[in-house]
């Protein structure tokens, strides 16, 4: 094979677990984004974009969405002979399958597939965030600063630093300090998760630490190089950056979609993201319908009314129905004269008719105040709700319901039904 100036590993393997109900059977970069993307389609463009052909894509956990999602990469035009995208589960040992445990363990594990390429530069990404960003103007930032790692580095509210890994430099932005979360920062450049290591250093770094349990970047190869004393180096971002890793989060960022101009705009010529399009229907707005402020999937059919709200490809919104700053994903069925709002609803789900979802005072969650507390109700995928039931806020559904399982056909604000089976 020829060898390649820089190779992108893609960390895919999440499980998301503060995304509650919606990763309980994708992975996190396979949820779905914005009407017709998946979380993973931003990193995959960003690579074309910045003309990097070879990725391997580092999956782990509920890896089929994802994996048929990327298939051979046509749509990112990554299905190349020399390179392309590479799907890369963990490998099975044959004593015990060995799973990946932490982020630079998946790396060390697919050593030999990156020795295939001899790459100069070894780019790192996780699969996880939405943005737009330029790789080789990383890389250029790189070798002009003769460096051995560059940290992409996004300047954040100090007050919310605390929640990041965060990285002190001198004025020509070599890395002199990091601080993992810290309580009180030094300083509000937030590490983005985004590395370009020189070869050696990554393979040196690797097989130094390979026995390390839960082997990580930020934990353990950034600070081991550090004390060895290595160029590192922190490569300012200021475009549009997001974690969607809460469901607060991910419902805010699709939101923000929705504005008349808005922050993050998906569908700019010259760095366009790319995604697999699986339907090609065109939507059908009914006479009946009243839609206002929305994204509109492609063969979805409207006949009730939707504010504010994302909606995927194959949704069917019937008559009378009301559907306000939601988030429905592909071929979500919501039946007539049902009210929905502030609700995530993920894929194949369907509400039966005249049930009002997201209704009453907020309550704390039951099921886990750390992940369900932002108000929304969320449905896990395949989801049953039957007719005529009533939801409060701050809830948490998956499985096929039915209406027994609705105490005086309520659901609580705060509660939960999770049916066998069914993971929260």
């Amino acid at each position: 094979m020829s060898s390649k100036e820089m190779i992108a590993m893609l960390l895919a393997g999440g499980q998301g677990s503060r995304l509650g109900v919606l990763t309980s059977d994708v992975a996190k970069p396979a949820v779905a984004f914005g009407g017709k993307y998946r979380i993973i389609d931003f990193p995959l463009s960003n690579c074309i974009n910045s003309g990097i052909d070879t990725v391997g894509v580092l999956t782990q956990y509920q890896p089929l969405v994802l994996n048929s999602h990327i298939g051979i990469g046509i749509p990112w035009d990554l299905d190349r002979n020399n390179g392309g995208v590479s799907v890369l589960p963990p490998y099975e040992k044959s004593d015990n399958s060995e799973w990946y445990s932490g982020t630079a363990n998946a790396i060390y594990q697919n050593l030999k597939y990156m020795e295939g390429y001899d790459p100069e530069y070894v780019l790192i990404l996780s699969g996880d965030h939405i943005y737009k960003m330029d790789y080789e103007a990383m890389l250029d930032f790189h070798k002009q600063n003769n460096a051995d790692i560059t940290i992409a580095a996004i300047p954040v509210p100090i007050e919310e630093a605390s929640r990041f890994g965060v990285v002190i430099t001198d004025e020509e932005k070599r890395i002199r300090e990091f601080e993992e979360k810290p309580e009180h920062p030094k300083s509000n450049l937030a590490s983005m998760g985004i590395y370009i290591f020189s070869w050696p250093v990554l393979r040196d770094a690797l097989l130094a630490l390979k026995d390390q349990n839960n082997c990580d970047f930020g934990k353990h190869i950034i600070p081991y190089c550090h004390e060895r004393d290595m160029r590192i180096f922190a490569y300012e971002f200021n475009g549009y950056w997001k974690d969607v890793g809460t469901l607060g989060s991910y419902w805010e960022a699709n939101m923000e979609l929705i504005d008349l101009i808005p922050e993050f705009n998906l569908y700019e010529e010259f760095w366009k993201i790319y995604t697999k399009q699986s339907m090609i229907e065109p939507q059908y707005i009914a006479s009946t319908a009243n839609v206002h402020k929305a994204i509109i999937g492609a063969g979805a059919e409207i006949a009730g009314e939707v504010t504010g709200s994302v909606l995927g490809p194959g949704v069917v919104v019937e008559e009378g129905a009301v559907v306000k700053d939601s988030i429905l994903m592909k071929g979500v069925h919501i039946g007539k004269g049902a009210y929905i709002e502030k609700a995530i609803i993920a894929e194949e789900s369907v509400i039966g008719d005249n049930a009002r979802v997201g209704i009453g005072e907020y309550a704390e969650s039951k099921l886990n105040p750390k992940v369900y507390q932002f108000d929304l109700v969320t449905i896990g995928s395949k989801t049953i709700v039957p007719s005529g039931v009533e939801i409060g806020k701050n809830t948490a559904i998956h499985g096929v319901t039915e209406a027994s399982d609705y105490p005086n056909g309520r659901l609580e604000s705060g509660d939960y039904i999770i049916k066998a089976g069914e993971e929260s």
